[in-house]
């Protein structure tokens, strides 16, 4: 099912999936008199944007608010767009705002994807469509284009090719960058040109990179180039930054952007230096109120309630002044594509967390699509403090949960197997994944790595080194036999196999082997989302010594997981062992009839990721605080779905699911 089958915001048409009815009942709505958003703001034809130029925003002469939230198309499947931008307008936002990948939409060197690239994220990123049915639902659209956008995302949205290039300094004035980024801005900007609100289009603003007075970076001349190349290609609507205000004007420059302010707390004071950090006489801006969190692997589940919720949003809305709540939509990492935070902020890993697959956020709108708390006290304040009435939809209901029956893990390949199918590098030397010379020279982004090395003689007790950090965790297999310890609990992270251990030493075997198989099978668990920017992944900070005596010429594989090879596995053995992994598992669920939302329960697993359909749907860690997977019933079909498990350590024989996430730490 496609968001055509959806239907529209006016008129009649079938049930949503789920079987919710997205088509509003005006029969009882007090607002049903009342003009729309864009019947409101375009009235006599429209002669301009949004303009900045005084106290109050005004959007085709006429003064408003910006009400938005943060809804990331790439982190919601396709068919519920429309059900999340629609309870966003119920909730009485007038704007929707969104960041763009880079990494997504380039993921390849050269190569793009806007919805046809048959890739495996290929229909999450229908950029026009989304606008449109953002238009569809009577909400304007802040597009934050980057290139750099954070947002707890892979690597910040950057592709990881760049990282290829050896003169490089990303989210600077650096050539060999800005080439990459003048090519992409090529493709990306006419999209959007076409989209802009003078051009009868959703989008109102631009946001120009994201949050660069904390980048470690002062590169002023960067910020003039990506307005210039913005310019050139015919954008006309308001460009803004966002900072932390504390920072001052360190991250723009107020003569060219309108400066707007991320925080969650001390909002009064925050409010006041937004206005300071500003020319004078301008609107006041929060763009990122942050209602909520994400959760970190090993941490505990973050807790921001409700009551909070209201004190800081009813603040900001009686200042008054305009918000946009990040994240108002909740969403989630899908694949291997969730960020991580390095605390000391340099490039060597030393203190590294990686965000889990759920990206929840403690949202109004949850990851599953249901309405919380939080969403009707933003419908509640909204009314209260928005002096424009417009017309607002119903609210859709929340989608059905089903918590399926477990599903027997039948079948299984061990690591050998898998890696019989992939054709391996030869390198003297351990190198990370982006320089590897595949995918049309654009390396290895996501997933696992797998440095080999045959032949080798391991005297009794010989100890393997790995010099310098582990990017991110590793297991270390002698003769296929796994012998590095697991991480079970969250104190294991400061174990053996984790980027938190300089130089790592580990006891390969007591007994002598010779013309032994050494694997070392690392994880890429996230590449950090800001402030490093030296972001390989696998071995590159030093080589590998055994007993003292580095160990040269290794074979190199990428583990990628991605669909087509994953859904073409073959010689797939019975499952009749509880033999440490790393180990892929194969069961079967069975659906009769409409598929619905579930989640995908793992506590009872150690560590690894879960594909379904050939989909990688994201991580688990039995270490928490998350227990669960959401599966959106659009991943899912009538009849029989695989489902695979890439357990490292120890799996069990059933996967279990629920109707609701499941918090647990361990």
């Amino acid at each position: 099912m496609t968001v055509a089958d959806l239907g529209v915001f006016s008129g009649s048409g079938p049930t949503g999936l789920n079987g919710f009815n997205l088509l509003p009942s005006n029969l009882s709505n007090p607002t049903a008199g009342l003009p729309t958003n864009y019947e409101y703001f375009t009235q006599g034809g429209i002669q301009g944007g949004l303009n900045a130029d005084g106290p109050r925003f005004k959007l085709n002469g006429k003064e408003m608010f910006v009400y938005s939230g943060a809804f990331h198309y790439f982190r919601v499947p396709r068919p519920y767009w429309r059900d999340r931008l629609r309870k966003m307008r119920a909730a009485g936002l007038n704007t929707v705002e969104t960041y763009v990948p880079w990494n997504l939409h380039e993921p390849r060197s050269g190569q793009y994807d806007f919805g046809d690239g048959g890739n495996d994220m290929s229909d999450f990123l229908h950029l026009q469509e989304f606008m449109k049915i953002a238009k569809e639902e009577d909400l304007f659209v802040i597009a934050r284009s980057g290139p750099f956008i954070c947002a707890e995302f892979e690597f910040g949205g950057l592709p990881s090719w760049l990282l290829r290039e050896s003169d490089i300094e990303v989210r600077t004035s650096n050539p060999t960058y800005m080439k990459y980024v003048t090519r992409f801005f090529s493709v990306l900007m006419p999209i959007l040109a076409a989209l802009q609100f003078t051009k009868g289009g959703p989008i109102i603003a631009f946001q120009v990179e994201n949050e660069y007075s904390i980048s470690g970076k002062h590169d002023l001349e960067y910020l003039k180039l990506l307005r210039n190349e913005i310019l050139s290609h015919g954008i006309t609507e308001l460009l803004v930054t966002s900072d932390n205000p504390g920072k001052g004007t360190y991250g723009s420059l107020p003569d060219l952007f309108l400066m707007t302010g991320n925080f969650d707390d001390h909002i009064e004071g925050n409010l006041i230096q937004i206005q300071k950090n500003n020319l004078p006489n301008r609107p006041i801006m929060v763009m990122e109120y942050w209602g909520g969190w994400m959760d970190f692997w090993g941490d505990n589940h973050t807790e921001k309630g409700a009551s909070l919720y209201r004190y800081n949003y009813e603040h900001i809305l009686k200042h008054p002044a305009s918000v946009n709540v990040y994240m108002f939509v909740g969403g989630t990492n899908f694949g291997f594509l969730n960020g991580a935070q390095n605390f000391k902020y340099d490039d060597w890993n030393t203190d590294y967390h990686s965000i889990t697959s759920s990206y929840d956020y403690l949202s109004p709108i949850s990851e599953a699509g249901d309405t919380t708390e939080k969403y009707w006290i933003t419908k509640e304040l909204l009314e209260k403090y928005n002096p424009i009435k417009t017309r607002l939809p119903e609210v859709p209901p929340n989608p059905k949960k089903i918590a399926y029956a477990n599903v027997k893990m039948t079948q299984e390949l061990y690591l050998d197997d898998l890696l019989k199918t992939i054709e391996p590098t030869w390198s003297k030397n351990v190198v990370p994944m982006e320089n590897l010379n595949i995918n049309d020279n654009s390396g290895q982004s996501y997933g696992y790595i797998v440095y080999r090395k045959t032949d080798v003689f391991i005297p009794a007790n010989g100890s393997l080194l790995i010099e310098g950090r582990i990017c991110d965790t590793a297991m270390i297999l002698v003769n296929g036999i796994l012998v590095s310890p697991w991480l079970q609990k969250s104190a294991d992270l400061n174990k053996f196999g984790t980027s938190m251990i300089l130089n790592s030493y580990i006891t390969l075997s007591d007994k002598e082997l010779r013309g032994a198989t050494i694997d070392i099978v690392v994880e890429n668990w996230g590449r950090v989302n800001v402030g490093t920017y030296k972001q390989f992944k696998g071995l590159w900070q030093g080589q590998v010594k055994l007993n003292g005596a580095y160990l040269y010429d290794w074979a190199i594989y990428p583990l990628e997981f991605k669909a087509e090879w994953t859904r073409h596995l073959g010689n797939w053995r019975m499952k009749n062992t509880d033999s440490p992994g790393p180990v892929l598992y194969r069961g079967y669920l069975k659906i009769d009839g409409t598929p619905q939302d579930t989640f995908v329960h793992m506590e009872k697993w150690t560590k690894g990721i879960v594909i379904v359909n050939g989909f990688v749907l994201g991580r688990y860690a039995h270490m928490g605080p998350i227990q669960t997977l959401y599966l959106p019933a659009t991943i899912l079909r009538n009849g029989s779905n695989t489902i695979d498990v890439f357990e490292h350590y120890k799996g069990t024989w059933e996967v279990e699911f629920s109707d609701k996430h499941v918090y647990q730490n361990y």
